[in-house]
Formats: C-alpha cells, sequence, structure tokens
C-alpha cells in the first residue's frame, strides 16, 4: 500500500508538464481571441486610413468643390499618418455637428481637420495630443477692426455677427452673443463673403482662420489673434476604447510636432 501510495504522486508529477504546457498554449490563445481590435492592426491590413473631415476649414481641411479633392495643413498630415502606417487616406466628409457621431458609429478612424479639443466631445471620443493652441477671436473688414475689439462692442443691437452651424464657433457666438443680431449661415466655405459684403460685420472663429482669411481677403483683418477670448487647441479625434491606436498617433502627432513635419505643412498654408 505503501509503495502504491508513492507511486501516484510520481506518475502525477511526471505527466504535469504536458498538461501545464497544454494549458498554457491554450490560455494564450484564449487570450488572443479576447483581445479587441485595434486600428493600429487593422489600417495596415486595409491598406486604407479613413480620414472624417468637414472640407470646410481653410487652413486645415478644404474640398474642391470642382474637383472633390481635399487640401489644407490637416490633409498634408493625414497624408503622412497614413503612410507611416503602409496606408493612403480615404477622406469621409462630414459636418461639425455630425463629427463625433460619425467616428463613434466607426464610419472613420480618425477625425481631422481643424477639430478643437473640448470636454463635450472628450465625453465620446479620444483626442490626441495637441498639434497647436488657438481661440476665439473676431475677423471683421479691416476699416472696422477697431469697432469690434472686445465682446461688449461687438454684443451691441444692430451689430451683425455671422456663424457657421454646429461647432465650437456656434457654441461660443450663443454663449455670448444676446444682444447683436446672430446670423447662421450655412456655408463655411462663402461666409466670409457675407462681411466682405456688408451683410454682415463680425464672425468670430478661432484664431488661425481669421488669420489665413485676412491672407487671402485683403479687405479683412484678423482682431488680436495674439489675444484671443479663449484658450483652445486643436488635435485629432480617435475612437474611444482603443488605447493602442491612440497610443501611436500620439506617438506621430510628437514626433511631428517637434521634427518640424506639422510646422512645414502649415507654413505652406499660412505664410
Amino acid at each position: 500500500m505503501l509503495a502504491v501510495t508513492a507511486a501516484a504522486p510520481a506518475a502525477s508529477y511526471a505527466s504535469a508538464p504536458a498538461a501545464g504546457t497544454a494549458g498554457t498554449a491554450a490560455a494564450a490563445t484564449a487570450q488572443r481571441d479576447r483581445r479587441p481590435a485595434t486600428l493600429l492592426d487593422a489600417v495596415p491590413r486595409r491598406g486604407v486610413l479613413r480620414v472624417c473631415t468637414t472640407g470646410d476649414y481653410r487652413p486645415f481641411s478644404y474640398r474642391d468643390p470642382a474637383t472633390g479633392n481635399y487640401r489644407g495643413v490637416d490633409i498634408d498630415m493625414a497624408r503622412d499618418l497614413a503612410k507611416s502606417l503602409d496606408a493612403r487616406p480615404r477622406y469621409v466628409r462630414t459636418t461639425w455637428a455630425g463629427l463625433v457621431g460619425d467616428l463613434t458609429s466607426g464610419r472613420c478612424d480618425i477625425g481631422m481637420g481643424g477639430v478643437s479639443i473640448t470636454l463635450a466631445r472628450a465625453r465620446s471620443v479620444y483626442f490626441s495630443e495637441p498639434t497647436r493652441t488657438d481661440g476665439k477671436t473676431p475677423v471683421v473688414r479691416c476699416a472696422d477692426q477697431d469697432k469690434y475689439r472686445t465682446l461688449e462692442q461687438i454684443d451691441r443691437p444692430g451689430i451683425r455677427v455671422v456663424v457657421n452651424p454646429g461647432g465650437t464657433n456656434e457654441q461660443f457666438a450663443r454663449a455670448h452673443i444676446k444682444r447683436a443680431t446672430l446670423t447662421v449661415h450655412p456655408d463655411n466655405t462663402t461666409i466670409f463673403d457675407e462681411i466682405i459684403a456688408g451683410r454682415a460685420d463680425v464672425m468670430m472663429t478661432d484664431a488661425s482662420e481669421t488669420r489665413y482669411q485676412a491672407k487671402i481677403h485683403p479687405e479683412l483683418c484678423a482682431v488680436h489673434p495674439d489675444q484671443p477670448f479663449t484658450f483652445a487647441e486643436k488635435g485629432y479625434a480617435l475612437p474611444r476604447g482603443d488605447d493602442q491606436f491612440k497610443a501611436y498617433v500620439d506617438q506621430w502627432v510628437h514626433l511631428a510636432t517637434h521634427d518640424g513635419t506639422y510646422r512645414k505643412y502649415e507654413d505652406a498654408w499660412m505664410k
């Protein structure tokens, strides 16, 4: 009985390594199966980076209505990001009101094109590291630039403020314009023509956009773009929960904003 009792553990011990090896392999396979899919793998595999962009916000993203082609600082950046992932960009047209929904529904992999980082958006999507700082400031006819330097000067009866719908510009205008006339203009690519033509007096938008519009329209002037009414940062919107893809995009942004890549693309449009 003693011999039998002693031999039983020995037999068990001898077979343990094989069982343990099989168990470890099975556990590893199960872990791989449970691992969430990440765009860091999916984008190179499909060879396409789907980029949600409005195409109405120069200098960051502009869709040429004649050709359907996209241009801008963040379009150049999208090509750079796609190339780093062995892919090509495919642009998915969106709106400011629909951007977050298009990203969370899986229509695209990333939102690019002068997207402001906000807490409201961050409840639904991740954001990359910031690409630049910005803030809301007025753009007006140059002859009127001394008339509209403060919110108090702008928010007066008889002043005509124009704004594009669905984004942070409209949110800011509705929060601060109570007495002036506020008009929502549906097309952000033609909204500045309203000021030039005298149908509106002021638009408040990101300082970067006011500088660009003043560059291409000599009739317009950016009002104190170095001291905007607000502080904001721009970045790229990403699907919430895909930590691996976010980590990659963060590192790519970090390198691009420190090795001259982002500055090169921005200077090509802003200078």
